[in-house]
């Protein structure tokens, strides 16, 4: 699906039909405003002041007011080292789940994983929720993702990911757990300049949560 990117305020305001080049305008830019549009002429539109403008990069922190489409993830463990200097074991059971809901068609998918970790599997419901909402061609534009992982959340809206990706992946006080996960998470975030990012209580009220979260333990119990 072809994407239009709009700089309204940059190095160089104009339209760019990919976001590397779009990047390059803003990315450091005090100020900067920009946007990705499905058309030209919407981005046209944004740029002649006919749109609302966007504020400086990462975005992706702020909330836009229209999301039609929800996404929540979930991922889980059973590790015997869920303790205060545990470890997990080989055979400790883990999996992952998405649910991707659109006006017309709900889509989901889970997967399993032996010795993994809990925030391990968090990353990984996300990953697969974003390739999803590429393969199957979606508006990223429209995504609102709901998640019940603050460590997942945080490193995303907190900033902490760019400051891990400037450091070589590494964290200032030693080794970034789930490194290859992290940096595959760095490069598609891009791609959803405008989607948003949401927490909310875990097994609780919330039926899209509580969905991939019996999902997920489906998964374990079939493995």
């Amino acid at each position: 699906m072809m994407k239009y990117y709009a700089v309204k305020k940059g190095r160089k305001a104009g339209i760019y039909q990919d976001w590397a080049s779009a990047k390059a305008q803003v990315e450091g830019y005090k100020g900067a405003s920009y946007k990705s549009f499905a058309t030209k002429q919407a981005a046209s539109d944004f740029i002649a002041g006919t749109n609302q403008a966007v504020s400086p990069q990462n975005n992706w922190q702020r909330k836009e007011t229209q999301h039609t489409i929800k996404v929540y993830t979930d991922g889980g463990s059973r590790n015997t080292g869920n303790y205060k200097g545990g470890k997990v074991q080989a055979t400790d059971k883990a999996a992952w789940a998405f649910l991707i809901q659109t006006p017309g068609q709900n889509y989901e998918g889970t997967g399993f994983e032996a010795g993994a970790t809990n925030n391990r599997m968090e990353i990984m419901a996300l990953l697969k929720a974003m390739a999803g909402i590429k393969s199957l061609k979606l508006n990223p534009d429209e995504v609102e993702f709901i998640l019940d992982s603050k460590y997942v959340l945080d490193a995303i809206r907190q900033g902490w990911l760019k400051s891990w990706a400037k450091n070589g992946f590494k964290r200032q006080n030693g080794e970034l757990k789930n490194k290859e996960l992290w940096q595959k998470v760095f490069e598609l975030l891009p791609e959803f300049q405008n989607a948003a990012f949401s927490w909310t209580k875990g097994h609780a009220t919330n039926a899209g949560n509580v969905y991939v979260d019996e999902l997920l333990n489906k998964t374990m119990d079939q493995n």
